[in-house]
């Protein structure tokens, strides 16, 4: 379970910039759940190769993601947060984004089991795991099916999520992933609930929680300027945002910021 900021711009800009200053500091500040590593994906220009950079330290204590998040990395990227389920490791191979061939992901949900997960997967796209993560195998599902539908993104990633609905209908699917032309974002939860035992483990009450932790954890928004697109999870309490409805997949393309809707198997 994690927090997601993807966007899509005209111009190189910073994660700081993305936000601004009083919003970036408010999403940083999630770390205060969301505390088992952080990673970062960009493009430098729409022709450039993906860079990417993760670790397992607390991004709030990370001089690294300070640093970066300054800095006009790119003119696409996502941001990603990581608070781990299901007694996952904290390790590098388990920190998003999850990367291969100009491809970077990263997700905020818990598909189990697990190992039903895997079995979905080729005996050549388990040979790629590296971690232990849920995420990772929806992630090489990804690449799998994008793979056999020929390079085609859209029709690969709707196969994917076509197959996910159906064998996982309770798990929370949000996720993005920036390829080399497109930023997908996906928000599949209509039937989970929000992690509420959990994270009042964490807080005194459910008013100290961040915003909407208690009642849409897995809520996501967005936002549409002149010149991008800003997509995130819930903790935001910001004016500016639209909520996204439930169970939708959009793909924008980095070049135009043209937004189309996929169709996966509906929610039955």
């Amino acid at each position: 379970m994690c927090r997601l900021l993807g966007y899509v711009t005209t111009r190189p800009t910073s994660v700081v910039d993305v936000l601004g200053r009083e919003d970036f500091e408010t999403f940083t500040a999630l770390t205060e759940v969301h505390s088992d590593g952080w990673g970062m994906a960009w493009h430098r220009s729409l022709d450039a190769p993906t860079e990417a950079v993760s670790s397992a330290q607390n991004a709030s204590v990370d001089p690294q993601y300070s640093s970066l998040a300054e800095q006009a990395l790119g003119c696409c990227g996502l941001v990603h947060l990581r608070w781990a389920t299901g007694g996952l490791p904290v390790s590098p191979a388990n920190t998003h984004p999850f990367t291969d061939a100009g491809y970077a992901f990263a997700h905020n949900g818990h598909i189990a089991p697990i190992a039903h997960l895997e079995e979905q997967l080729s005996t050549a796209s388990r040979a790629k795991l590296m971690g232990d993560t849920d995420s990772e195998r929806y992630f090489r599902l990804l690449m799998q099916c994008i793979d056999e539908a020929s390079g085609d993104e859209a029709r690969g990633v709707t196969r994917a999520l076509e197959i996910l609905v159906r064998e996982f209908p309770n798990s929370s699917l949000n996720a993005l992933l920036l390829t080399p032309t497109r930023l997908f974002a996906i928000h599949i939860n209509s039937r989970v609930d929000s992690p509420v035992e959990s994270l009042r483990e964490l807080f005194e009450s459910d008013e100290a929680m961040p915003a909407s932790h208690a009642t849409e954890y897995y809520a996501m928004d967005y936002r549409i300027t002149d010149d991008a697109v800003h997509v995130i999870s819930s903790g935001l309490d910001a004016e500016g945002w639209t909520r996204i409805p439930e169970d939708t997949a959009v793909v924008i393309d980095l070049a135009t910021r043209e937004i189309t809707r996929l169709h996966p198997v509906p929610l039955a």
